[in-house]
């Protein structure tokens, strides 16, 4: 097996884990992190209903700093059309990844324009 399909599958693995215990409801949506390594997308999805209520990327961001940067500026663009949706309040789902570097970046930009998780 090639070394970059293993890796995927790893990945897969732990986001299964992690999604077996974390699920979205309409009042409390999932934050569903994907990193690839040009950039960073998240998405608040309700799972009871399957649909997805706001999502961000890294191409929203104009930008052209550090992907630490603007992975933390797609999380205050997430929070902002959360907050203008009415949701204050969600569960995290890193998606296999490991919590640091970007994808801690958008954890701490989300929850500094005031989404709670």
């Amino acid at each position: 097996m090639d070394k970059n399909k293993k890796k995927v599958i790893k990945r897969q693995i732990r986001h299964n884990r992690v999604r077996s215990k974390v699920f979205g409801t309409l009042d409390r949506p999932r934050l569903s992190v994907f990193r690839s390594l040009s950039g960073i997308y998240a998405q608040l999805i309700d799972d009871s209903s399957g649909k997805t209520l706001a999502q961000a990327s890294f191409k929203e961001v104009k930008s052209k700093a550090k992907k630490i940067d603007v992975s933390k500026e797609v999380g205050k663009i997430l929070a902002e059309k959360a907050i203008a949706s009415k949701i204050t309040s969600c569960v995290f789902d890193r998606g296999g990844f490991a919590y640091h570097g970007r994808v801690k970046a958008l954890a701490e930009g989300a929850r500094e324009a005031g989404l709670k998780f």
